[in-house]
């Protein structure tokens, strides 16, 4: 139900303030409640006002300091003070005109004179300027305000897709950084194994070829030692004819070659056995010059 009155009675609702007038002159408040009236007396119920907070969304178009037109987006909530009811209705006929009126006034100063990226980052500071005007303003006729709201700031559309651009572009040269700085590491990571690589295997090669002199030299040692009268030479020549077999029976039985081509025939085999003949017979010829 509304406020209810007739000609000797009114009922306000909760969170309303009535205004009761005598013959046409301002006499009291009227709080929530029923209140008699004397009509005789000229008491009458004048109006109502509610006591809840109120809300209103105010557009705003300016231009920055960069001459970059934007539109904010202002919510102002307000309230009618109980004590001073009297003067919200008789001093303002249409508030949110006037609160309206003071918002455009203060926002046109202060925002002309921030750049755009400043304005989105002191949006609060325009809030606080506008609320503290309106403080000043609207107290005196009876309204208090709760809180103001910088909703949205919406540059011009043009504006808002170059600053996407100029974003989008941003954020592909900083992957581009981060790419080149991930491929350079990865080369040098790369080059650094291939280069450990190198050294262990060249490591390896040297121990291989030390392990291989080492058992050639045991093997001519214990060779000379158990056939008396032959030399270191003929020892090594003997070793190199047996590796040389070793390798064409190695080659014959690999699984991967299916050719092989050696300067191998009869007089290689004939020039072999002469070698290891020669070989013999100088340790022989050594042998009986020594008794």
């Amino acid at each position: 139900m509304g406020n209810v009155s007739c000609v000797f009675c009114a009922c306000v609702e909760q969170a309303n303030i009535g205004v009761v007038e005598r013959w046409g002159r301002f006499e009291r408040l009227a709080e929530p409640g029923l209140h008699f009236l004397n009509p005789f007396f000229g008491q009458c119920l004048a109006g109502v006002l509610s006591t809840r907070i109120s809300s209103l969304d105010v557009k705003i178009e300016t231009k920055t300091k960069d001459n970059v037109f934007v539109q904010l987006v202002c919510s102002i909530q307000y309230r009618v003070v109980k004590g001073h009811a009297d003067d919200a209705f008789y001093e303002l006929q249409n508030p949110k005109e006037q609160i309206q009126a003071y918002v455009f006034d203060v926002v046109r100063a202060l925002v002309p004179r921030m750049n755009l990226d400043d304005l989105f980052e002191q949006k609060g500071e325009v809030a606080k300027a506008v609320l503290e005007e309106l403080e000043k303003v609207m107290g005196e006729y009876g309204y208090m305000i709760e809180h103001i709201l910088m909703v949205d700031i919406i540059p011009d559309p043009a504006v808002r897709k170059a600053m996407n651009e100029i974003n989008a572009a941003q954020r592909l040269q900083l992957a581009s950084v981060y790419k080149g700085e991930a491929e350079k590491i990865l080369q040098v990571k790369r080059a650094e194994a291939d280069a450990e690589s190198k050294y262990l295997g060249g490591v390896g090669v040297a121990r291989q070829r030390q392990a291989i002199t080492d058992g050639l030299r045991e093997n001519i040692l214990n060779f000379s030692h158990k056939v008396e009268g032959t030399s270191a030479k003929e020892v090594i020549d003997l070793i190199m004819i047996t590796q040389y077999f070793d390798t064409i029976k190695d080659l014959g039985h690999s699984s991967k070659n299916t050719t092989v081509f050696l300067p191998h025939g009869p007089g290689h085999v004939r020039d072999i056995s002469d070698q290891i003949r020669n070989g013999l017979m100088e340790a022989a010829s050594a042998q009986v010059n020594a008794e």
